[in-house]
């Protein structure tokens, strides 16, 4: 088994599509949009995506459906940095909302940070070189 993709229901594709490539830096890697069943879908991810042999994001847009109640259950998504202090300025600088700021995780070492997407999903920047296997 392979991981492919996480999905997410967001409320304005286009800023979420934004949020995610300008601010987050993956790729558009492509696009649906099925006006009959009303919903759009957009994928989005690093390194070409699942092409390449890399996981992405399905950004969902249910027509009509600007908000959603993410639940108590969602955690978040990780993403492996080489600079968290670096990654959370230039976020921080494209309009990014940074929820929890760079430093040790809880009990540890590993260097971590929370930023925001969008719809309030969250996200965890962890630079790679301190993580703790």
């Amino acid at each position: 088994m392979k991981m492919l993709h996480t999905m997410l229901r967001v409320g304005d594709m286009q800023r979420s599509i934004k949020f995610y490539t300008e601010t987050l830096g993956m790729e558009l890697l492509r696009t649906t949009d099925r006006p009959e069943q009303k919903y759009s879908l957009a994928f989005v991810g690093y390194g070409g995506g699942n092409k390449q042999g890399e996981a992405e994001i399905e950004l969902t847009y249910n027509y009509g459906t600007s908000e959603y109640d993410l639940g108590t259950a969602y955690g978040h998504i990780a993403l492996g940095v080489d600079s968290v202090t670096e990654t959370c300025d230039r976020i921080r600088d494209a309009g990014g909302r940074i929820t929890r700021e760079p430093g040790p995780v809880k009990g540890g070492k590993t260097m971590i940070a929370f930023v925001e997407d969008p719809d309030g999903y969250k996200i965890e920047l962890i630079e790679t070189s301190s993580r703790e296997i």
